[in-house]
């Protein structure tokens, strides 16, 4: 799918992977890909198209469904779903298998934020990895998680208290070739140095 009409920003192809054995069958409807959609086409001004995947909690399938995103021409990546301790939780291990490099400091702020929330975020496994040029980061399974760990947390003012890892995610992409991202500051305002800014078209 693809969203916005011709603009002076970049186009980006964005793979969305929801990942649960449950939805995958049908026993009940995937919340995660609208959810992720959804907050992507709010938070970002590029021209967006979507590469939706619904897949069980199979370890090989979850690494053969990031590497076709990969060669598919996927900037970035996003999974939902897995990464619990659970016995068929496997997203991280999957992910870790096709990494390059990985990149720790997004898993640990994720938990930072969902800390203000549940003791139980500690349990929470999601890891982010670079593959080729390409971006990859596991989110938490819920669409009220996914939005909190992308977007930051905000005062009762609407004041920002604590970034959200979307915000390091466009200077990331830079930095391994990829497409410039531009972003929506009401939604998430994306941090980048000066030197690395361009112009606003």
């Amino acid at each position: 799918m693809t969203t916005g009409a011709t603009t002076p920003f970049d186009a980006i192809k964005i793979g969305i992977v929801s990942i649960s054995d449950r939805a995958s069958s049908g026993v009940y409807l995937d919340k995660g890909l609208p959810a992720l959609q959804d907050w992507l086409t709010r938070a970002l001004k590029n021209p967006l198209q979507f590469e939706p995947r619904l897949i069980p909690d199979d370890q090989a399938n979850i690494s053969a469904t990031l590497i076709e995103l990969v060669d598919a021409g996927c900037a970035l990546v996003l999974t939902t779903g897995g990464t619990g301790p659970a016995l068929r939780d496997v997203t991280p291990e999957a992910t870790l298998a096709v990494a390059h490099k990985e990149m720790p400091g997004f898993g640990e702020q994720m938990r930072q934020i969902s800390l203000k929330f549940v003791p139980t975020a500690i349990l929470s496994r999601q890891v982010a990895v670079i593959r080729d040029q390409c971006l990859i980061i596991n989110l938490p399974g819920q669409p009220k998680s996914i939005q909190e760990t992308l977007e930051g947390l905000r005062d009762s003012n609407g004041e920002s208290v604590m970034a959200g890892i979307f915000a390091a995610v466009p200077y990331c992409i830079d930095l391994i070739g990829g497409p410039y991202l531009d972003t929506v500051e009401s939604v998430c305002k994306a941090f980048r140095p000066k030197a690395a800014i361009r112009p606003a078209p």
